[in-house]
């Protein structure tokens, strides 16, 4: 791991703190483990309070000058960074591999996307201009000036750790903010060290961006009831959004949350079914279903119903397992064994409600099978729950009011998808769900740069991506200019 060339020269092994590669000195230490093979691959010290506490005031003071530098500067930075992360695609891949668990497919994608984001927050500078507007009083103009927030916190999950991070630090920088990043503590190196490394290559101005790896039960509160960032940008469960949200709006700073999602798949009697089974695989699979996007209940016609499960279980029972690092390996490990273990009880929990396992359901290690579960129905453990699982829990409907009905019937409303050959139909079903995002023909997992991204009920608040999330790390300033004598009443 210290051998990369796209690590720091004394390794991982340190925090990156005002700018500068801080060793861990008398902080607790924080093992990164391979979640395929459990090897230590880093350790990795565990910031602490008044860590985040210098790191935020190193933000702040660096913010000032940096947001006075001209647009082609922040987005000459961010060009940089996207360099750096092309000319490093492999190592950075197999960083992902061994800290994360992702495939090569995974991997691909996910740096595929991040680096799409960056290419959009690099394009932010040039979009910060202002509005003139006619006034109501006589010979006065008002311009509303876009301007940076200031500080951003962001709190970014080990699910997808480099986009995930990337999508709020990128383009937080390049509107002109400075930046403290606390990365999930299982991957704490391509969730923020790497960031680190990324954009010190890129030439950010020291102390403009932090990265503090901790655990959240030590030091999230810190980063999120802090009364420097004006914006908090968290993605993680639906349970500690919230409490991120209201340490927040104690200190009046925004919340942009991405949280947790129960996602359906719908397959109407008009549905193209192996079309269908080609999005319910991918969207149910990919990464081992660890995605807030990824399909977690498929809702099935009953006059498809039985044929759609048969190709489903066939095409599950067939996906290699195994090392993530193999190229021809789909399923790779769950990322501890505290997730593994959820999901495999509310798969038992849906066996000993009624749920008949078609294929999967067994385990080596932490690569737990490709699982489908027929005669599922929504009350059923692995389909109340977000059970973030290579878990496939298929449910009949008879009508399109029923499949919107149970569609509807959770806190969630992050993604979806719905398949039919009718066009009138899919569109009818997928404007009565209620979800911030749904896609016809497809499958859930769909992120563009440019596409706004986020969802409804209790998946969070905000919006990522293209202008969306400039807005959310701008503030808009208003100046009046009286040209003449202006006359008052008094």
């Amino acid at each position: 791991m210290t051998d990369l060339p796209l690590a720091p020269d004394d390794g991982w092994n340190a925090l990156y703190l005002a700018g500068e590669w801080t060793e861990g000195g008398d902080r607790d230490a924080m093992s990164v483990e391979n979640p395929y093979t459990r090897e230590e691959i880093a350790t990795v010290p565990a910031g602490t309070e008044a860590d985040v506490d210098r790191a935020y005031e190193a933000a702040a003071a660096a913010q000032e000058s940096w947001a006075q530098q001209p647009p082609q500067a922040r987005a000459g930075m961010i060009e940089a960074a996207i360099q750096f992360v092309g000319d490093n695609r492999e190592e950075i891949a197999d960083l992902l591999a061994v800290e994360s668990g992702s495939t090569r497919v995974k991997c691909e994608a996910e740096i595929q996307t991040a680096r799409g984001m960056m290419q959009q927050a690099a394009s932010y500078p040039f979009r910060m201009s202002g509005q003139q507007m006619d006034s109501i009083t006589p010979g006065k103009e008002n311009v509303a000036e876009r301007r940076p927030v200031g500080v951003v916190g962001v709190i970014s999950p080990w699910n997808f750790p480099l986009h995930l991070s990337m999508r709020a630090v990128a383009p937080a920088l390049a509107a002109g903010n400075g930046v403290v990043l606390k990365p999930a503590s299982s991957t704490p190196i391509t969730g923020g060290l790497l960031l680190a490394r990324i954009f010190e290559a890129a030439g950010v101005p020291e102390g403009l961006l932090s990265v503090i790896p901790g655990r959240g039960s030590e030091i999230g509160d810190a980063i999120s009831d802090h009364e420097t960032p004006r914006v908090l940008a968290f993605t993680g469960s639906t349970e500690i959004g919230q409490r991120v949200a209201a340490n927040a709006a104690s200190n009046c700073a925004l919340p942009a949350l991405e949280l947790g999602g129960n996602n359906v798949h719908v397959v109407t009697d008009e549905a193209d079914v192996e079309r269908a089974v080609d999005g319910g695989v991918f969207g149910s699979f990919l990464h081992q279903g660890q995605a807030c996007i990824s399909i977690n209940r498929h809702l099935v016609h009953e006059s498809v119903y039985d044929d759609y499960v048969g190709m489903l279980a066939d095409r599950a029972a067939n996906l290699p397992t195994g090392d993530p690092r193999d190229d021809d390996t789909v399923i790779g490990p769950i990322i501890d064994e505290g997730q593994r273990d959820q999901i495999v009880e509310y798969i038992e929990t849906s066996v000993d409600q009624g749920a008949t396992l078609e294929t999967g359901g067994d385990h080596d290690g932490l690569v737990l099978e490709p699982t489908v579960l027929s005669d599922a129905d929504n009350d059923m453990a692995a389909a109340a729950n977000e059970h973030f699982g290579p878990v496939a829990p298929v449910i009949p409907y008879s009508s399109d009011e029923e499949a919107i009905e149970m569609a509807n019937d959770t806190i969630h409303g992050l993604s979806g998808s719905v398949h039919s050959e009718d066009r009138a139909q899919a569109q009818t079903i997928a404007d009565g769900i209620d979800t911030g995002m749904i896609h016809i023909n497809d499958q859930p997992i769909n992120d563009e740069p440019h596409v706004p991204f986020g969802g409804m009920k209790q998946s969070g608040m905000g919006r990522y991506n293209g202008e969306s999330i400039l807005e959310e790390l701008t503030t808009t300033k208003v100046i009046s200019i009286q040209r003449e004598s202006r006359e008052y009443p008094f």
